[in-house]
């Protein structure tokens, strides 16, 4: 890919495009007219060339994908050209667009959840793709299944075949996907934000796999991202989409490193870099603190509680036991952390790794198994439910996915005075009106919203919401667990820099749940590595990410992609030679 040799690049650019789209143009139906969404877009995928498909939300990239596939809705309308492999797609036959997919061109999408048939055993799944374009047996599909598995890196193969999708992991069931598509050795793959809710392991083990795919078979890969780490460790060349319109296209060097556009520049303006500066460099919106000497799982936990009054959450040696016997599952084991008024302390670690349990012990939702939770300085385990209910009313939560978290029923209004009509039932309607306004005035969304629904709302309106709703009972405690994974970058950098302006304002504690080592250190003081149930250090953000002492740390740094393909070439070179230093050893 971008480390192609000058020869292999010569041969690709010399190849016929497996993919060319020319001045094509998709309009949606809606109740209230015709919606442009993609305007005079034409652009080409040459086998074995990985092209990138960038820009925020709205700005037309899934459609493209969708219409090179032939799978738009019913109320869309495609004119122009779109061809793949020499097949028009544009105006065919389903019959004759069902042939093509799966087998000339396969596409991975972004939720694997929603793209496995959660009733059907994985390895039936894979053989039920193979055997709709190969005349091969049961027993033959089943085999070339369990190979596929392997290939992309499931461990015990043969087992998982058997396994239902909810019993693998997230970025398991993404590898499952990825073999689906690659199962007839497409031509053409076509990759809608593949990587977005994986953690940056597994991310960075997913695009090892598929550059290797694209490597060994010469696959023309369109990538749909606003991920630009991604896209520097991944892509040839890169194509900037604004408002429906490709506002800049060239190589991935000169369009990160060099743009010529300024909606381009704007938006790698708002991408978060992981720091790797020496000590004394700016980390983020909040001063860095010092060291914290005692780190690790069994030391004092992280001192982030420097305001008077003590800890507004805090865990001590906290464990989490789901199920008994050999089944068992040890979710947490001895976790120890303290947040203070008007601190933030960030989360991370690999999917897994028990930091959203941590979360969800913090707020009272899972008893933990030994430990002690002070939640205000009151210990939770020895509250009755009436006094836990007042307690809980001084935290407020905000979640990954906004579209799930709010109910479509209602409107925004609607939404965001549901813990004052559970909380604050002295409020008058009129009391509860004034109280929405005033909180989408601090989210900084107009008060017409309220009148809206959540559907009617972009990804990061409906976040704003989302955070609306968790500050109108104005929290003293903020539980905010992957609030911006799913959200593009310059939308990111709007939310994290309201709740800034609004933890600066109103003085919460922030508890913040994420894999994004890059947002963490630039949002969080304090930070807690988890690993299995348990810490593998904490401190603060500063030293923690910048010198971290643990082996897991620094692989987990490793990972993350940076927004330059210079730097990012070097770093996962550097990644790979230290696994592969790594396995010699364990060999040994």
């Amino acid at each position: 890919m971008t480390a192609t040799t000058d020869g292999s690049a010569a041969r690709t650019a010399a190849a016929e495009p497996i993919l060319e789209l020319d001045g094509l143009d998709v309009v949606f139906t809606t109740e209230t007219g015709e919606v442009p969404a993609v305007q005079g877009v034409s652009l080409q995928v040459r086998p074995g060339e990985t092209l990138a498909l960038v820009g925020e939300s709205g700005s037309g990239k899934s459609t493209i994908a969708l219409a090179a596939m032939g799978l738009l809705t019913g109320n869309a309308r495609a004119t122009g050209s779109a061809v793949i492999a020499g097949t028009q797609i544009v105006g065919a036959s389903e019959n004759g667009l069902a042939a093509l997919r799966g087998k000339t061109a396969s596409m991975v999408f972004q939720e694997p959840a929603t793209a496995l048939d959660p009733l059907t055993r994985i390895g039936k799944q894979i053989a039920e793709v193979i055997r709709n374009h190969r005349e091969v047996s049961a027993k033959d599909a089943a085999a070339e299944a369990v190979d596929l598995l392997r290939r992309v890196g499931i461990p015990e193969p043969e087992r998982r075949a058997r396994a239902y999708p909810f019993q693998l992991s997230g970025g398991q069931r993404q590898r499952v996907v990825i073999a689906m598509a690659i199962a007839n050795e497409p031509r053409l793959l076509i990759a809608d934000e593949p990587t977005t809710a994986l953690d940056v392991t597994v991310q960075a083990e997913i695009l090892d796999l598929l550059r290797r795919l694209a490597a060994e078979t010469g696959t023309g890969v369109l990538l749909v991202t606003h991920n630009m780490g991604v896209v520097a460790d991944f892509a040839d060349r890169v194509a900037v989409m604004h408002q429906g319109q490709i506002v800049e296209t060239g190589a991935v060097e000169d369009v990160l490193l060099r743009p010529t556009h300024d909606y381009t520049r704007r938006l790698l303006a708002a991408v978060p870099r992981l720091s790797v500066a020496e000590p004394g460099a700016e980390t983020g919106a909040h001063p860095v603190s010092e060291p914290v000497a005692a780190r690790g799982p069994e030391a004092e936990p992280a001192d982030a509680s420097t305001e008077s009054g003590g800890p507004v959450i805090e865990l001590r040696d906290i464990s989490v036991v789901f199920g008994r016997g050999k089944t068992a599952v040890h979710a947490l084991d001895g976790v120890s952390f303290r947040v203070g008024q008007g601190q933030t302390l960030g989360l991370v670690g690999e999917s897994g790794s028990g930091k959203s349990t941590a979360a969800r012990v913090a707020l009272g939702l899972v008893a933990p198994t030994s430990g002690t939770v002070s939640l205000f300085g009151t210990d939770l385990g020895r509250t009755r439910a009436r006094a836990r209910r007042a307690l809980r009313a001084g935290i407020g939560v905000v979640l990954q996915d906004p579209v799930a978290s709010l109910d479509a029923r209602m409107t925004v209004g609607e939404c965001v005075a549901e813990p004052l009509r559970i909380h604050r039932r002295d409020l008058t309607a009129k009391d509860r009106q004034a109280r929405i306004a005033d909180v989408l005035d601090q989210v900084r969304l107009p008060r017409e919203v309220a009148r809206r629904a959540p559907r009617e709302l972009s990804g990061g309106q409906r976040q704003r919401v989302s955070l609306a709703r968790a500050l109108v009972l104005e929290p003293r405690l903020l539980v905010a667990d992957e609030p911006t994974s799913a959200l593009d970058v310059s939308v990111q950098e709007a939310v994290l820099a309201v709740i800034t302006e609004l933890q600066r304002e109103l003085g919460f504690a922030c508890l913040f749940v994420s894999h994004d080592l890059a947002v963490v250190q630039h949002f969080a003081q304090h930070v807690v590595v988890m690993r299995a149930g348990r810490i593998e250090e904490q401190g603060s953000t500063g030293t923690t990410l910048l010198h971290p002492e643990t082996d897991y740390t620094r692989r987990l740094l490793a990972a993350v992609p940076v927004p330059d393909p210079v730097v990012q070439r070097g770093r996962r070179a550097e990644r790979l030679a230290a696994l592969a230093a790594g396995r010699t050893e364990a060999q040994a």
